[in-house]
């Protein structure tokens, strides 16, 4: 029997995760490799290009395990994907929210599911090429941000478990985006200079209102464009097709900038307003995970982010009902979003996160 601990190592054909397989064999790990089929139906899947998991990034995950002399396989993950990533998403956009589909996915298949794959074959670990570092202080797992602040992953990533965090190896986390692609070049990984997908997986021309009409075509329609005291402006094409701080796409002329300040699902209407008003202090987070602790027993500064590609921003936390948490940010923060993630940090270190519910 061999001494060395098994890791199930998630592969998208990207570089970080190729790079992540190479770095956890040289660090002695027994390495298989393994894609999430998520894929609907074979020929979406065949004819698919350039996804996280179309059918030519697992030509690209096979290539690399061949080239590291490691097993390969492709997970089936279809259902799951269709009903925790892709209905999810669908209903929010439909409930008038804005969802992060990535978040959905790390928490449900790839730190739940493929960790629960990982252990039904005997791996002690799953390991992504996420950029995010997980040590151990006092008997704690803690999440931090990776070396790379541009390529950080975390606001992704809050909603690990400790259970899951213990078992969760991210060697990418320990290096710059150009040291991971310079590794690849180095040990002759096809892979190397493969841009970065950024798109949503599922959706290839990143046009989601599109995408949910097709899916939900008797559930969206069209509605009112109405101002804060509820004055018609024009009509709507549909809520799916908006979100909180859109300026561009509208359609409607009325001799000054105007902004999407809030979506209105039980009227079916989209609010128009000044940019002035989508600047916002305080908002109500639900299903919240918290790392370095189980609960949040009183007020707490942090920093926090309101979308991924957010600066981080002082704010303080107040614990309330059912798990719920209030954020009061100390300066205003523009476009806050229902149904995006907000998630808090002291310093490097992720201190939690939830789903925006409610802008106050």
């Amino acid at each position: 029997m061999s001494g060395k601990k098994k890791v199930l190592v998630g592969m998208s054909g990207g570089v970080d995760s190729s790079v992540a397989a190479y770095l956890l064999k040289e660090q002695g790990y027994e390495v298989i490799g393994a894609t999430m089929q998520i894929w609907q139906e074979d020929k979406e899947f065949e004819e698919r290009e350039g996804g996280c998991c179309s059918l030519s990034a697992v030509d690209d995950a096979r290539r690399v395990c061949d080239k590291l002399d490691i097993p390969f396989y492709v997970l089936n993950f279809r259902d799951s994907f269709k009903e925790k990533v892709i209905d999810y998403f669908v209903q929010e956009y439909i409930d008038g929210n804005t969802p992060n589909p990535c978040i959905a996915c790390n928490k449900h298949l790839k730190f739940d599911e493929l960790l629960r794959k990982a252990r039904g074959i005997g791996a002690d670990y799953v390991a992504t090429g996420h950029y995010a570092k997980i040590e151990e202080h006092d008997g704690r797992y803690l999440l931090i941000r990776s070396e790379d602040d541009r390529k950080d992953q975390t606001y992704a990533l809050y909603n690990f478990t400790q259970d899951q965090l213990a078992h969760t190896l991210m060697p990418c986390g320990e290096y710059e985006k150009t040291k991971i692609r310079e590794i690849a070049k180095e040990i002759g990984l096809a892979v190397h200079n493969k841009k970065d997908s950024e798109e949503i997986c599922f959706i290839s021309d990143n046009n989601h209102g599109k995408y949910i009409s097709e899916v939900e075509p008797k559930r969206v329609k069209p509605g009112n464009f109405v101002d804060k005291n509820g004055n018609v402006l024009g009509k709507h094409k549909g809520i799916v097709y908006y979100t909180i701080g859109q300026r561009k796409g509208l359609g409607l002329s009325l001799g000054r900038p105007v902004f999407v300040t809030d979506i209105n699902a039980r009227t079916n209407e989209v609010v128009i307003g000044s940019e002035e008003d989508i600047f916002k202090t305080d908002l109500l987070a639900t299903d919240v995970n918290f790392i370095p602790f189980d609960k949040l027993e009183g007020k707490l500064e942090v920093e926090a982010k309101i979308r991924y590609s957010a600066k981080a921003a002082k704010a303080v936390l107040y614990p309330l009902e059912n798990g719920k948490v209030k954020v009061s940010f100390e300066d205003k923060q523009r476009a806050i979003t229902k149904g995006q993630s907000v998630v808090f940090y002291n310093g490097n270190i992720v201190v939690g996160g939830g789903i925006i519910e409610k802008i106050l």
